[in-house]
């Protein structure tokens, strides 16, 4: 089996590119990058003879597709603004496609290919990156028991770091948005546009996270599942998350930045030089993100200080009877399911187990053996079940 990890010197990648290395399924890992140094540099610390590194420009169709031929499956670690180049480079390759999400908006797009992928026998999962993915396939999970669905909420609690952390974790230009773009919530059978940063609540994170102020973000979740399971009666869905993993003091920061116009992307004359601010404000951020070493290879050997539980509540009804799933997937210990959850999705894709065309999560994936497959990562997911006596 041939993985080609499109991204695979980046954050997210470089845990993909870990995660498919302990698979005795997977025979071969192609780190696809257009940074080979970084790349290579991940190969080495890694260490294993299944991993070789090529050069890839996402915007090189012919040469992206020349990278992609004769692979099982590709797992798209850019960020989301490529998904539909690279989904056009699979279907000329004939390559199955998995990715770590489309920030809504995209993910509806990537939708429409569904036939053209079928008419290939080709399979792709979108949205994968943990969150969306495990969500999507927590609350197939809860549909599958149940008559009904009144609502689902999903809950994406993180361990805060200091308040003097000032690092950014994963793709720059996605935080960004996430921060900027109104978030789309489900209400009442229609997708509306809220406020980012409102709608707070404290939630209760199992141990040792605890209570943390959630509040909605942009996400690829909502996209689908009311659509996914509208049959079922869904009235809402809505995602939300504790300040996308940051510390609350570096996103109010950032987020002033964009009150002053530094997201924009409207060029402006400085010195009689066109410059857009949003490329300043993305290449500024870039100073303070991690390199890829830190997440793979943290200070004396210990695993990451990370701490992750992706919670997603169910309403409904089976039997005529009122019942509420609580899903929750928990990572400590260093298990990183931002990267191993794609991965996974990966390997099913490749062994088949994904029917022709452009899915979600919750209609490709079984959850049983999917939860089974994290668990051997140290992901695990535990189910509470609320009914009347």
């Amino acid at each position: 089996m041939r993985i080609v990890v499109l991204g695979g010197a980046g954050k997210m990648g470089s845990i993909a590119v870990s995660a498919l290395n302990k698979e005795d399924r997977v025979d071969e890992i192609v780190i696809a990058d257009f940074n080979t140094q970084a790349a290579q540099e991940v190969a080495d610390y890694i260490g294993s003879p299944k991993i070789s590194v090529e050069y890839a420009d996402v915007n090189d169709h012919e040469g992206l597709v020349e990278v992609l031929q004769g692979a099982d499956a590709c797992l798209n670690a850019t960020v989301y603004y490529t998904n539909l180049q690279v989904m056009e480079a699979c279907l000329e390759s004939g390559v199955h496609y998995t990715d770590l999400g489309g920030l809504f908006h995209t993910t509806l797009k990537q939708l429409e290919l569904s036939d053209r992928f079928a008419e290939r026998g080709l399979s792709a999962v979108l949205g994968m990156g943990s969150a969306p993915g495990i969500p999507n396939i927590q609350a197939r999970y809860a549909a599958d028991r149940l008559d009904t669905m009144e609502y689902i909420h999903i809950y994406d609690g993180i361990k805060p770091p200091p308040p003097d952390d000032l690092r950014f974790t994963y793709a720059v230009p996605t935080i960004l948005d996430e921060m900027n773009l109104p978030p789309m919530v489900y209400r009442d059978g229609e997708f509306v546009a809220v406020e980012p940063l409102t709608g707070f609540e404290d939630y209760q994170f199992t141990p040792p996270l605890g209570i943390l102020p959630m509040h909605y973000s942009l996400h690829s979740e909502v996209a689908t599942l009311p659509r996914t399971f509208k049959d079922k009666g869904v009235r809402e869905c809505f995602f939300k998350i504790n300040y996308w993993g940051m510390a609350k003091e570096t996103v109010e920061k950032v987020r002033v930045l964009g009150e002053f116009g530094f997201n924009s992307t409207e060029p402006v004359d400085v010195k009689g030089t066109q410059v857009v601010p949003r490329e300043v404000l993305v290449a500024m951020m870039k100073k303070f993100v991690p390199s890829v070493l830190e997440f793979l290879a943290p200070p004396k050997n210990q695993p990451p200080n990370w701490v992750k539980e992706i919670v997603t509540e169910v309403k409904g009804t089976k039997d005529g009877k009122e019942v509420i799933y609580r899903l929750g997937t928990l990572t400590v210990k260093g298990a990183l399911p931002t990267g191993t959850a794609p991965a996974l999705a990966a390997i099913w894709l490749a062994e088949g187990r994904v029917p022709a065309g452009v899915h979600p999560p919750e209609a490709a994936l079984d959850p049983v053996p999917f939860f089974k497959d994290l668990e051997k990562h140290g992901i695990v997911t535990r189910v509470t079940v609320t009914e009347p006596v």
